[in-house]
């Protein structure tokens, strides 16, 4: 499901050319956009002309809580219009010309791409980046799924369970210039405050159950499989209670050592039932597991570019064991493993499944905030490792993919999700004024 986003929507027009087909056209349009899924308009429905219609718009957008403003270039129309309801609404905003109408008795109907030009010189030259201009009859979609990206960052809680694992400087966040790059305020939880949630009896039977019917648990002792199932409870309280919408945790070494196992197997049956738990630590890997899922992503996976085959040109996406257990490609042997810390990791094993990957990282370095992007696609492969993994063919040589990676210095963990969901994040890093890495 995606993140549900309010978009103001106005017309603007001059009656020096054809209003009356623009508001045919506008009334169409509106039509047409209250079929968006997860998305709640405050509409303008007469067409700003003057000044005064600016004014008054602005003031009626500005006490409804916009997420982005899409503005409808009618016609041409006066300059004043845009910067009048921009001083009040400082939300990113659409410019929309429409495609021209054919000519009658030798006149232009609409001008309306002359329009978005005014609009965007004027917005440009007063210091405003956050906009974005199309032509045509359709709404950019992209555009639309880039305001759930920046609405999901705002509004989302997001929290950090212990601290980074040890000696993974660059997955560090400084909070106040991640809150002024993105509107999260991030919460700081102890791993205790995980152990000692509480979790009824029925709620770990259940668990239990579900562990046994997913994974193939012979491996594993019958305390082993008790404690992931009480694990598993745990934590699902722990982030309901909490009313958390993604989480990092630190997951090593504390975990095995003083809970007695890992929570990779924990954190792949809570993944794949939407929950979103980066390992490691890892904030702005959580963070972009969450704009993943705001446009729609399902179950993201965080995995550490761990292998690449430049002979054969494919990369190994892997970590220990924790992608969400529904990613499973149906044919390797799901199971639990306890290769990890000491006997004690109880991790997921299994390939995933084949498919168009997109992948994404936020990232800081030398103080910017950063997107990397990607296209992949999973390709089947034997079950030949511990943990869980796919092997993954990039549209370009994975030799490029590394080096723009190591040049760049992205983190080591970057979200993946099934499905093309690259266009959407490229048009919101632009909105935010982050660097894109691609």
């Amino acid at each position: 499901m995606k993140q549900r986003i309010k978009l103001g929507l106005v017309c603007l027009a001059r009656e020096t050319f054809d209003f009356k087909a623009a508001a045919e056209i506008y009334a169409r349009i509106r039509n047409e956009l209250a079929t968006l899924e997860a998305v709640d308009w405050e509409v303008i429905i007469d067409l700003v002309i003057s000044v005064e219609d600016a004014q008054n718009a602005a003031r009626r957008l500005a006490e409804t809580s916009l997420d982005a403003l899409v503005c409808v270039s009618g016609t041409f129309h006066l300059g004043h219009l845009v910067l009048e309801i921009r001083k009040r609404c400082k939300v990113p905003i659409l410019l929309w010309g429409l495609d021209e109408l054919p000519y009658n008795g030798g006149k232009i109907r609409l001008n309306s791409v002359c329009g978005v030009n005014l609009d965007a010189s004027n917005l440009y030259k007063a210091g405003v980046d956050d906009y974005r201009a199309i032509v045509g009859g359709k709404i950019d979609g992209d555009w639309v799924d880039a305001i759930r990206v920046i609405a999901a960052l705002r509004d989302s809680h997001v929290g950090i369970a212990g601290y980074r694992a040890h000696g993974f400087f660059n997955l560090s966040v400084d909070d106040p210039t991640l809150y002024n790059a993105t509107g999260v305020i991030l919460d700081h939880y102890e791993l205790s405050d995980i152990w000692d949630s509480p979790a009824e009896p029925a709620a770990v039977a259940a668990r239990e159950a579900q562990v046994r019917k997913t994974f193939d648990v012979s491996g594993l002792k019958g305390e082993q499989v008790a404690k992931v199932s009480e694990l598993s409870a745990r934590l699902d309280g722990f982030l309901a209670r909490n009313k958390l919408d993604a989480l990092a945790i630190r997951c090593w070494p504390e975990f095995a050592r003083d809970y007695g196992i890992s929570p990779c197997a924990a954190m792949s049956i809570l993944q794949s039932e939407g929950r979103l738990i980066a390992c490691e630590g890892d904030l702005e890997g959580a963070l972009s597991m969450l704009v993943h899922k705001a446009i729609g992503g399902e179950t993201p996976y965080l995995f550490d570019f761990s292998q690449v085959d430049l002979e054969r040109n494919f990369a190994l996406f892997w970590h220990c064991g924790v992608a969400p257990c529904n990613l499973w490609d149906g044919c390797s042997v799901r199971s639990l493993d306890t290769y990890f810390a000491g006997g004690k990791g109880v991790t997921a094993d299994f390939v995933l499944k084949s498919g168009e990957l997109s992948i994404a990282r936020i990232d800081t370095a030398r103080g910017k905030r950063r997107l990397f992007l990607q296209r992949a696609h999973a390709v089947p492969m034997d079950k030949d490792l511990k943990g869980t993994y796919v092997k993954a063919v990039f549209d370009r040589p994975v030799k490029e993919v590394l080096d723009l990676i190591v040049q760049k210095g992205v983190a080591h963990h970057a979200s993946m999700v099934y499905g093309d969901y690259v266009k959407p994040l490229e048009i919101a890093a632009g909105l935010l004024g982050w660097e894109i890495i691609q």
